[in-house]
């Protein structure tokens, strides 16, 4: 994987020398918005359910998406081949609304993260490229993962800002959640709030495909969460009806009763502990990883890891991937809690490898 100088000589002239302006503030999120137009004109971004494959990359990427029976869809999907013209990098993400204005903030979300991403991370590679004096290969790598955190933290504190001061709708109630990975070369980089979750599929040392969990479902119980939204004075607590569902709440705890602790919008929470700092990790691919899996919270309510993995592998043709994940998880719903309302789902699966999906190492049964 090439860090410096590659990706200044890309990104950089590709934002700031063909739009002719640095990558800063209205200008530079236009400019990453025409990359975005341009890549969806070019098959390397998608949005709704579908397959993105490059053709410079050994990637396929299989999403779909399903309404439950809430009402309107409020999942949003985004896969990006060839992010911000870098052959080597893919954007995946999804996003979860929920309130009465859901469905516009994710729609929002989904629209800004990739393009303020995509220019503070150039603004950090062209200070970067000024100091290349690195004594070994590893530091170059340190540098470029930790470059991606400090640009994930930029982009979600604009994002949130940029709800708040929204006048087509209100954020004030509603919200979403996002969870999203770059795979740039051999590494995958990890950004999440909520509870939508990513799982990687990896062979174990005795052969078996095995799920390995890259992130936290934030939810208000989590230790750290609840010491968090409790000295800000919210409260955390599950109702009577449902004691396994943890939420957060205002200081005399009445609404909104969030089932999650990190999340964009929901301002009327963003005093009492409820933040949209994500959780940034990264993971280096192996020979031994497989795909990953990011799937909305309806799909893991009644999925589990192992089992998302064996529907994912045992898909005939990978295209079919997310739709079978989804499809699975939607008759499972009906057999589980038939007397809930289905909640949206959606899933992007990301391929590492072009061999077939009968070449997969051997699953592990489920009891």
């Amino acid at each position: 994987m090439v860090l410096f100088p590659s990706f200044v000589n890309g990104l950089a002239k590709t934002v700031s020398i063909k739009k002719e302006k640095n990558c800063k503030g209205e200008d530079g999120r236009k400019a990453a918005e025409e990359l975005a137009k341009e890549a969806r004109k070019n098959e390397l971004l998608l949005s709704s359910s579908g397959v993105v494959k490059s053709t410079k990359a050994d990637n396929l990427v299989s999403m779909f998406t399903n309404r439950g029976r809430k009402g309107v869809n409020q999942d949003r999907l985004l896969v990006w081949e060839e992010f911000g013209c870098q052959q080597d990098i893919t954007f995946c993400g999804v996003f979860d609304g929920h309130g009465p204005w859901g469905h516009f903030v994710a729609k929002r979300v989904k629209k800004l993260v990739p393009a303020i991403l995509l220019c503070n991370w150039q603004e950090n590679l062209a200070a970067t490229s000024l100091d290349l004096d690195f004594k070994m290969e590893a530091d170059k790598h340190i540098r470029g993962l930790d470059m991606w955190k400090h640009s994930y933290i930029k982009t979600y504190a604009a994002v949130d800002q940029d709800l708040k001061q929204q006048t087509e709708f209100d954020s004030f109630l509603s919200g979403s959640t996002a969870l999203t990975i770059i795979k740039q070369g051999e590494y995958l980089i990890t950004a999440n709030i909520g509870d939508s979750r990513a799982v990687l599929a990896t062979t174990s040392e005795d052969g078996i495909l095995t799920p390995y969990q890259l992130t936290t479902d934030f939810k208000p119980n989590l230790p750290e969460e609840a010491e968090r939204i409790t000295q800000c004075r919210g409260q955390v607590f599950s109702l009577e009806d449902e004691p396994e569902v943890y939420r957060v709440w205002k200081p005399n705890g009445k609404t909104p009763g969030l089932a999650i602790s990190r999340a964009f919008g929901d301002h009327c929470m963003k005093d009492f502990g409820l933040i949209s700092v994500p959780d940034v990790t990264h993971t280096k691919i192996t020979n031994r990883d497989h795909f990953v899996i990011l799937a909305t919270d309806g799909v893991w309510d009644v999925i589990s890891n192992q089992e998302a993995v064996n529907i994912v592998s045992a898909t005939p043709h990978k295209e079919k991937a997310a739709q079978s994940l989804v499809k699975c998880a939607m008759r499972e719903w009906k057999r589980k809690r038939s007397s809930i309302a289905m909640d949206d789902m959606s899933a992007i699966c990301l391929f590492f490898h072009s061999f077939p999906s009968h070449q997969l190492p051997p699953i592990k049964t489920v009891d």
